[in-house]
């Protein structure tokens, strides 16, 4: 019988991408270890970062957080928190750079203002839109997730949902 693995999937802040690393020895590798069958490396915490083959489940994906503020030129301008948006785009873009003063590079502050203020849905999930891949999202916003490195917030993004502050955080 086979001793618990000391192996777990985890996912690099500076790639994107997942990594295999041994909790006992601190060792990490990209590639899945020999000495560990398929069956043992899905099971592993993290497996779920991996695709079926034991590769990167999110190839070509970003993982991306924002903040949304909505105008009455938005094309819903309507969110969980106002039934009816009437503020000017410009109105939007000064509310988000009030919020942009306050985050200040962090992450921990973006979520804490996306939760609050965002009128996205993804509110509820600190702005967390999840894996997406190219052609999900409106251009803008596509654009903007994709020149960001992990851990970068852009600067205002304007798309036809409103204006935006995005954090890539995969």
């Amino acid at each position: 019988m086979r001793l618990k693995s000391n192996w777990e999937v985890r996912m690099s802040s500076s790639k994107g991408l997942p990594y295999f690393f041994n909790t006992q020895t601190k060792q990490s590798s990209w590639d899945a270890p020999s000495e560990l069958s398929e069956k043992e490396i899905s099971g592993l915490p993290g497996a779920e970062y991996l695709d079926s083959k034991g590769g990167n489940a999110h190839a070509g994906q970003v993982r991306a957080s924002h903040l949304l503020v909505k105008h009455r030129d938005s094309r819903r301008p309507s969110s969980w928190k106002e039934d009816n948006i009437t503020r000017t785009k410009e109105e939007a873009i000064e509310i988000l750079r009030g919020y942009q003063a306050q985050i200040n590079g962090s992450q921990e502050k973006f979520a804490e203002l996306a939760t609050l203020h965002s009128d996205c849905s993804s509110h509820a999930n600190g702005g967390d839109l999840g894996w997406f891949g190219r052609g999900q999202m409106q251009k803008p916003f596509e654009d903007a997730a994709y020149g960001l490195e992990p851990g970068q917030i852009s600067d205002v993004i304007s798309s036809d949902s409103g204006v935006h502050l995005v954090l890539r955080t995969a």
